[in-house]
């Protein structure tokens, strides 16, 4: 088939796909009416803009970062705090579902809007991802996609230890076309405990992205669940940021149903584990420091859960791969 037929046939399938921004402004409003008891700091900007801040001086919590979780994924998903084994070493997960995966998934919660500033000197760089970014990234995923948002207020969630400067708060306004006091930011550390939850909760998207690395058609992709242990805080970054990797890429488990036909499936299957990248088996601190802290020198293909099912729907066949590391989790956690 032509590429542009079928990318025209992509696009015309996904018409009915909601506003993103619209769907997450009810979360939003939640997280600010709730903003006490959930020990959040809510306030505005120099621009006006809405600042939540989950885990920088606020104190968060589990909760603020499930909610977090959620804004990302659009309301179009749920994420739930749950316990497996009691007797597990780490046995309280987040699990996470969309009957909407590739738009709640890569068309929100993915972090893949490059935005930077400065303020006093200081720069600031930062990925920002959740519903503002289909209104105003100029990331070729959404053509891919065939979607962009449309709407009166936008939100934006930032992996950061510090509000966005005023230069970064202008230029998002200017992406979305909004003025900037339409606009919400929603940020938190690494290290904090919402930060923390956010990040594992990226179970499923994870396994999306690499899902489109491997070019598995996403109009295939009806379904789909993951789950990851939520690992201890650490206050260094590196370590924060190791710990939260490893609990997708040695403790993630993701299931996808597909559409497609069941060899498809079995590919996807035995492509998807995190065990098929060459840098697979060291906690990811180390990984990180083998490559002197480029993190573009790791194999991308180490970021996706540890162990998948990939069910077809046409036939019922469901086909696993990977398992959990639970000594690399242990190394890490520990």
């Amino acid at each position: 088939m032509d590429k542009a037929v079928k990318q025209k046939e992509i696009e015309s399938s996904r018409t009915d796909w909601p506003s993103v921004n619209t769907k997450a402004a009810p979360l939003v409003k939640a997280l600010i009416d709730d903003a006490e008891a959930l020990r959040v700091d809510v306030s505005k900007g120099p621009l006006g803009e809405c600042r939540i801040d989950c885990g920088v001086r606020a104190i968060g919590g589990l909760e603020a970062g499930r909610r977090m979780a959620e804004i990302c994924l659009a309301g179009l998903g749920r994420v739930t705090l749950e316990t497996t084994n009691p007797d597990s070493a780490w046995p309280f997960m987040v699990t996470v579902h969309t009957s909407q995966p590739v738009l709640a998934c890569l068309g929100s919660q993915y972090a893949g809007w490059s935005l930077s500033g400065e303020e006093n000197g200081k720069k600031y760089y930062v990925l920002g991802s959740g519903p503002a970014r289909a209104m105003g990234s100029s990331e070729k995923l959404f053509d891919e996609l065939g979607y962009r948002d449309e709407a009166s207020s936008a939100v934006l969630v930032l992996e950061a230890d510090n509000p966005p400067p005023k230069a970064l708060v202008k230029q998002v306004a200017d992406a979305c076309k909004l003025p900037p006091d339409r606009l919400t930011f929603i940020y938190a550390p690494t290290s904090s405990l919402a930060g923390n939850v956010q990040i594992a909760a990226r179970c499923l998207e994870v396994a999306l992205h690499k899902t489109h690395e491997l070019h598995y058609p996403l109009e295939h992709i009806i379904d789909g669940i993951a789950t990851a242990p939520i690992p201890p805080p650490a206050p260094d970054f590196i370590a924060a940021m190791g710990r939260t990797n490893d609990a997708i890429i040695y403790g993630g488990r993701a299931q996808l149903y597909v559409s497609g036909d069941a060899k498809a499936a079995k590919k996807l299957a035995d492509e998807l584990p995190s065990l098929k990248s060459k840098d697979y088996g060291k906690p990811f601190a180390d990984i990180f420091a083998a490559v002197k802290g480029d993190f573009y020198a790791i194999d991308r293909m180490l970021f996706s859960p540890a162990k998948v099912t990939v069910t077809a729907l046409k036939t019922g066949e469901s086909f696993e791969a990977g398992h959990i590391d639970t000594a690399v989790l242990s190394r890490s956690f520990s």
